[in-house]
C-alpha cells in the first residue's frame, strides 16, 4: 500500500503541473492575441472591421479543416448544441467589441472587454457553485485594476449606449469562455472546439458581408495582415482552449490579462508608444496578480 504522504505528494505534484501547463498555454494565447491585434491595426487601413473579423475566423476554419482532412479526423460531434451556442455567443462578443472599438476610445473599449475574466469567475460561482477563495478573487480584481491603470479609459455621457455594448462584449466573452471549458470537460478536443467556432462564425460573417458592405479586393500587397490576423487568431484560440481545458480556470483567467501587457509592449517597440512610470506599475500589477493566482 502506498503511504498517505506519498499519495498526497503525488496529488500535489499533479496539481502543480496542471497549473503550470494551463498558465503556460494562456501565456502563449495572450502573445498570439496581442500579435493578432497588431495585424488588425496594420490591416485597418485597407479592410473594414467586419472583413477583418471574417478573415480572422475563415482562415482558421480553412486551415483546421485542411489539417483534419489530411489526418482523416472527423469534425462530427455529439455536442453540436454546445458548439452552436458557444459560436453564437463568441461571435456576438466579437461583434460587440468591434462596434465598441469604433464608437469609444480604444482604452475604454478594451477595458470593458476585459471584464470577461470577472464575469467568467461569477458564472463559475453561480452555475458550478464554486467557492472562490479570497486570494483568487483578489488576484482577478488586481489584474483588472492593472488593466484600468494601464489603459486609463475615458467615458462621456453621450457614449452610454456604446459603453453598454462594450460591457456586453465582456459579459458574452466571459460566457463564451465558460462554454469553452464546459466543452473541454465533455471530452471535446481543442481543435474541434476551435474549428466549429471558426466555421460557424465564418458563416455568420460571410452572410453579413454578402448582404452588407461586401468584400474588398485581396492582393499581394495587402494579404499579409489578413494572414497574420487569421494565423495568430487561430493559434491563440487553440492555446486558450487548451489552457481552459487542462488548467486551473481562475489561474488561466488571471493570465489572460497578459494580452493587454503584450499589446502595449508591441506598441512601444513597433510604433514608439510612450511608456510611463504608471504603465510600468500597472504591468507589474498585472504580472503580480497572475503570480498571486498561481501561488494558492
Amino acid at each position: 500500500m502506498t503511504p498517505a504522504w506519498r499519495d498526497g505528494a503525488l496529488t500535489l505534484g499533479r496539481r502543480l503541473r496542471q497549473g503550470r501547463l494551463g498558465a503556460g498555454w494562456m501565456v502563449v494565447a495572450a502573445l498570439c492575441f496581442a500579435l493578432m491585434s497588431m495585424f488588425v491595426k496594420l490591416g485597418a487601413a485597407t479592410f473594414g472591421s467586419t472583413e477583418l473579423l471574417f478573415w480572422r475566423t475563415a482562415i482558421g476554419a480553412l486551415t483546421l479543416g485542411a489539417a483534419m482532412a489530411w489526418r482523416r479526423q472527423s469534425p462530427l460531434t455529439p455536442h453540436w448544441r454546445g458548439h452552436i451556442k458557444r459560436s453564437f455567443v463568441g461571435y456576438a462578443s466579437m461583434v460587440a467589441l468591434f462596434y465598441a472599438l469604433t464608437r469609444l476610445p480604444l482604452s475604454t473599449a478594451v477595458t470593458l472587454n476585459y471584464t470577461s475574466s470577472l464575469f467568467f469567475a461569477l458564472l463559475c460561482v453561480v452555475k458550478l457553485k464554486d467557492r472562490l477563495t479570497p486570494r483568487t478573487g483578489l488576484a482577478l480584481l488586481l489584474g483588472f485594476v492593472g488593466i484600468v491603470v494601464l489603459l486609463r479609459p475615458t467615458f462621456s455621457s453621450a457614449q452610454w449606449l456604446a459603453g453598454l455594448i462594450g460591457l456586453t462584449s465582456g459579459i458574452s466573452a466571459g460566457y463564451a469562455v465558460f462554454q469553452v471549458r464546459e466543452l473541454g470537460q465533455m471530452g471535446e478536443p481543442s481543435w474541434k472546439v476551435v474549428f466549429w467556432f471558426f466555421a460557424i462564425s465564418s458563416l455568420f460573417g460571410g452572410i453579413w458581408l454578402i448582404l452588407g458592405p461586401g468584400f474588398s479586393a485581396v492582393t499581394a500587397d495587402n494579404v499579409l495582415p489578413l494572414l497574420g490576423v487569421g494565423v495568430c487568431g487561430m493559434l491563440g484560440q487553440l492555446a486558450m482552449t487548451r489552457a481552459y481545458k487542462d488548467g486551473r480556470k481562475y489561474l488561466v483567467a488571471s493570465f489572460g490579462y497578459l494580452t493587454v501587457l503584450f499589446s502595449v509592449l508591441l506598441g512601444v517597440v513597433l510604433w514608439g508608444d510612450p511608456l510611463s512610470a504608471w504603465s510600468l506599475a500597472a504591468m507589474a500589477l498585472i504580472v503580480g496578480s497572475g503570480l498571486m493566482a498561481a501561488l494558492r
